[in-house]
């Protein structure tokens, strides 16, 4: 074999194996404290304000392909909007806290790059679980990792009637039949290759 057959075929040998070189394995662990998951859910009268509570949720992610396996997991009992007696109805009436204790997030794939370094716009998709049934859901995210802090927030709507849950409209009051969540992840990042 000649040098320059030799040099090329070391060159596309090395194109091939780049990938592989520089791939890297994240993983994120998210602080309860400093992540943060509000909703909004627009009235006729007003519009409601309220949070949720993060019991856990990590994430980990091959940067090269995509592939995450990740899951964030809300306690549905926190949820609050700073009125305990419409607090207690949307306890016991829509979300039924004391039959289904979690709202877990699966998070199987982004779609987009998600940068090692820098901030990056991916779509994050996965499932919902929430009042005891499983939905399809696709989140587009802001993730912004700075060495080894990973914040990330995004926002989409949960169609709650749809999904199965009571809508609290009564005579005078009536309430969109869909809520919107925006999540704020703040996560400590470890890396592997």
């Amino acid at each position: 074999m000649k040098l320059k057959q030799r040099i090329e075929l070391f060159l596309a040998l090395a194109a091939l194996a780049a990938p592989c070189a520089f791939s890297q394995q994240l993983a994120v662990d998210f602080d309860k404290a400093a992540s943060e998951i509000t909703w909004t859910l627009i009235g006729n009268v007003h519009t409601v304000h309220g949070t949720f509570q993060l019991k856990q949720g990590y994430l980990h992610v091959d940067t090269s392909t995509g592939k995450v396996d990740g899951e964030f997991v809300i306690d549905t009992a926190s949820g609050q909007s700073g009125d305990s007696s419409r607090d207690k109805k949307m306890q016991k009436d829509v979300l039924e806290s004391d039959k289904f204790p979690e709202i877990r997030l699966k998070v199987t794939k982004l779609d987009g790059v998600l940068a090692s370094q820098g901030a990056s716009s991916v779509k994050a998709i996965g499932q919902v679980t929430i009042h005891g049934a499983t939905h399809e859901v696709t989140i587009p995210v802001q993730v912004t990792v700075n060495g080894a802090e990973l914040t990330g927030h995004g926002t989409f709507e949960v169609p709650y009637v749809d999904w199965g849950m009571k809508n609290p409209s009564n005579f005078l009051f009536k309430v969109n039949k869909n809520v919107e969540i925006d999540l704020s992840g703040v996560g400590h990042v470890t890396r592997s290759r």
